[in-house]
């Protein structure tokens, strides 16, 4: 059995993963992850972490990297086995995390078509992100390391 890590199922789950996906993230194999995901969910102290961390999430309004982050490197299996499935039942559809899909369609003579969104466009909205929130800081503190908390025309730092 695979030592499970209960921070990265808690991370994971507050990015938006299933209680599945963010149990094979903490280290549970895919034909366990579901059961032990919620099994996982039962527990007060694990209930208690996501709660910390989905307020930490929301002070640094780290609700939409989330999404992005998901969007760039979530997992796509589930949607992938729609595809090579002979049959695609609603029960399927059900329990399939279909998260990175932007478009599903039944194909003339069978099977089914599946759009994902845009992994690349993700990043780079996730790389934007990072400048605008951390460019400027950066900025900030090399000035801040050569002139000391005073710019050099008697002007303050954090104006």
């Amino acid at each position: 059995m695979n030592i499970v890590s209960i921070k990265d199922f808690v991370l994971s789950f507050v990015r938006g993963a299933s209680p599945a996906e963010a149990a094979i993230t903490a280290g549970v194999e895919p034909e366990r992850a579901r059961s032990h995901g919620l099994r996982l969910l039962s527990k007060p102290a694990v209930r208690r972490q996501i709660a910390k961390e989905r307020e930490a999430a929301l002070e640094t309004g780290s609700g939409v990297r989330a999404g992005l982050e998901r969007l760039a490197f979530g997992r796509v299996n589930d949607a992938a086995a729609l595809v090579f499935a002979e049959e695609v039942s609603p029960e399927m559809l059900a329990k399939a995390d279909l998260y990175n899909v932007s478009e599903i369609k039944r194909v003339k003579g069978g099977g089914v078509e599946v759009k994902f969104f845009d992994r690349q466009k993700a990043l780079e909205r996730l790389a934007e992100l990072d400048q605008a929130e951390f460019g400027d800081k950066k900025v900030k503190d090399l000035v801040e390391l050569v002139y000391g908390s005073e710019l050099p025309d008697g002007g303050d730092a954090d104006e």
